[in-house]
């Protein structure tokens, strides 16, 4: 009835999202060291050893620097698209290595993952809802715009980690060449602090109960200004920043509880037993 979720690294310098349901758990690209990886989640309380595939979103090094090891380490299936592994050129398991496709959900333990196809430029850049029990959690990064695929799956979430990548005003004014800054706003590069809080206040549902910005630019956003956006405007919402630095807290999402939807630290998971 529920999924348990953090972010254990969001940004330019690696992605890494862990979905759970108390039980077994999928990862949402692999892009900080195997070592880094292990040491957050451990002081979350969550097991690797409970994680049972790894999904890939495209072949930027932020999502993908240390999956070759995690998967080897762990012998855990990667779901990951033929182009995505071309274009990545990592050298992985051929008997771990599982295809995805837009729109066809894979399930995972009782866990249901749904790729769908966005605007990034990547090869075959994808985006992922997971469900269990009725429970929805979106994670969508790495997007040039909202496209009617995101809108759709959006709709369909109890919490999301949504892309806000950069302040329009810092961007514009900041340090970055031209062609680079055209890059990140021009379609296929990232979702500004506005954009993202545009597809929250035009698109949510009355299910949405937690959004946690994320992939924000140590550049051209301040975690501080974008939380302070969204809670002005969606004062009824846990808003919440997934940290480049360092792993969130775990939170647990619920469908049929609304009221019930809320942030465990370490300790209360280990001593409630859910991640043993």
């Amino acid at each position: 009835m529920s999924l348990y979720v953090a972010s254990l690294n969001s940004g330019s310098n690696g992605n890494c999202y862990y979905i759970g349901n108390g039980k077994d758990a999928i990862l949402v690209d692999a892009g900080i060291s195997c070592r880094e990886t292990e040491k957050r989640m451990a002081r979350l309380g969550l097991s690797i050893k409970n994680v049972r595939a790894i999904f890939i979103s495209h072949e930027h090094t932020d999502h993908i620097k240390g999956l070759p090891v995690i998967s080897r380490k762990y012998n855990i299936p990667v779901y990951i698209t033929q182009i995505t592994l071309q274009h990545s050129r990592m050298v992985l398991d051929q008997q771990l290595t599982q295809a995805f496709c837009h729109a066809t959900p894979v399930n995972i333990a009782g866990i249901e993952v749904t790729a769908f196809t966005k605007h990034h430029d990547a090869a075959d850049a994808h985006s992922f809802i997971i469900s269990h029990s009725g429970t929805t959690v979106g994670v969508f990064t790495d997007i040039g715009n909202v496209c009617s695929n995101l809108v759709q799956y959006f709709k369909r979430c109890h919490a999301a980690f949504i892309e806000a990548n950069y302040d329009v005003d810092m961007l514009e004014h900041g340090r970055y060449p031209y062609h680079l800054k055209n890059r990140i706003r021009g379609g296929k590069g990232h979702l500004s602090n506005n954009e993202a809080l545009q597809l929250v206040q035009q698109h949510r549902t009355e299910d949405l109960s937690h959004v946690f910005l994320s992939h924000l630019s140590k550049d051209n956003n301040d975690p501080v200004l974008a939380e302070h956006l969204f809670k002005s405007h969606c004062p009824d919402l846990h808003v919440s920043v997934a940290s480049r630095y360092n792993e969130s807290e775990v939170h647990y999402i619920s469908a049929h509880q609304r009221q019930a939807n809320h942030t465990f630290n370490y300790r209360e998971l280990h001593q409630a037993s859910l991640f043993a």
